[in-house]
């Protein structure tokens, strides 16, 4: 779909998930995420070497904005990318510092 035929609704959404994604912890557990891998907080901090809580509030904004899906798993919460498409925004914001 062409940006030009999208309604102010699905603009604004695309907005709201860029700005959510906008963020330097935010984009370090989307590039963690890639293509159908699921992770747990706990996962996610350790990886980060960040308190568990600012992990799940990152996480939370997230999946507020669209961006990230959650399954629940026994004790666990299991979260992932909602559109695999969002793993090439951060590979092309990523390609773009590199220069």
């Amino acid at each position: 779909m062409e940006m030009n035929n999208l309604t102010p609704q699905q603009l604004e959404k695309a907005a709201n998930m860029l700005k959510a994604i906008a963020h330097p912890m935010r984009i370090a557990i989307l590039s963690y995420l890639e293509e159908g891998k699921k992770l747990t907080v706990t996962e996610i901090h350790e990886l980060l070497n960040i308190e568990q809580s600012t992990t799940s509030h990152h996480l939370g904004i997230l999946k507020d904005k669209g961006v990230l899906l959650s399954k629940r798993d026994g004790k666990n919460t299991y979260y992932f990318l909602k559109h695999n498409n969002l793993r090439q925004i951060v590979d092309c914001v990523s390609q773009c510092c590199d220069s």
